[in-house]
């Protein structure tokens, strides 16, 4: 993690008021008034791929606002595997959890070079009590946290593996669909599909080789969406 940006709230509030997600996340529909209760400081920081942001069972005092980047949410099995269960891409909240309980649930860990602004739980608390607006946003972020989930179940984890690696290559183009998408390791890839780090790896050198995918630099791809539709939906 390298040292945040935005140090403190009364040094960050204009950061927060001008961010160029804002739409997307958690502060969206505060108006001015609304920061003059944010007394505790807000943190920008940064983290480097595989760094872990909080672990499972942390002392769960902030939730977190992805700016930039892309953060994977890690559950430890009984056999003592991992498996990604949610990916949270910008303007999503990870750690909402934190609102109700005093550990986290997951591990959250960046699959990529990350912004993300720590919100501590007090802060949340104070704005929920002081506005309406905040309570309203806040079950939006469940909402959207739980339809991934369940995009997770229904999509990543069912069909067959070319059928499961191409939605996920249609979800991470689906912000910018011209722009190269960076594969994630081959054991991460493995984790949110639930296959071998092998079968990840003969699978992907297939959409290489029929051109579902175009690599175009060391693990960053372009996808061909219409190729990759057509794997998703075959029967």
């Amino acid at each position: 993690m390298r040292a945040p940006q935005i140090e403190a709230a009364w040094k960050g509030l204009a950061a927060c008021q001008t961010c160029g997600i804002r739409h997307l996340a958690l502060f969206a529909d505060l108006q001015e008034s609304d920061f003059a209760h944010i007394h505790t400081p807000i943190e920008e920081l940064r983290y480097e791929a595989g760094s872990q942001i909080y672990g499972v069972d942390d002392p769960a005092e902030a939730v977190f606002t992805v700016r930039r980047g892309l953060v994977k949410l890690v559950h430890l099995q009984h056999d003592g595997t991992q498996r990604i269960v949610r990916l949270i891409r910008s303007g999503g909240v990870a750690g909402l959890e934190a609102l109700l309980r005093p550990g986290y649930a997951h591990s959250a860990v960046a699959l990529q070079p990350v912004e993300v602004c720590r919100i501590p739980v007090t802060v949340v608390q104070r704005l929920q009590a002081e506005t309406p607006r905040l309570h309203f946003r806040l079950m939006e972020k469940w909402h959207e946290a739980l339809s991934i989930a369940d995009d997770f179940l229904t999509d990543l984890s069912v069909g067959s593996v070319r059928q499961r690696l191409a939605r996920l290559l249609l979800l991470l183009s689906e912000e910018a669909p011209q722009a190269p998408v960076r594969l994630f390791s081959r054991e991460d890839l493995g984790a949110i599909l639930a296959v071998t780090l092998e079968t990840t790896s003969r699978t992907i050198a297939e959409f290489k080789r029929t051109g579902a995918i175009r690599e175009v630099g060391y693990n960053l791809v372009l996808c061909d969406r219409p190729a990759l539709s057509a794997i998703a939906e075959q029967a």
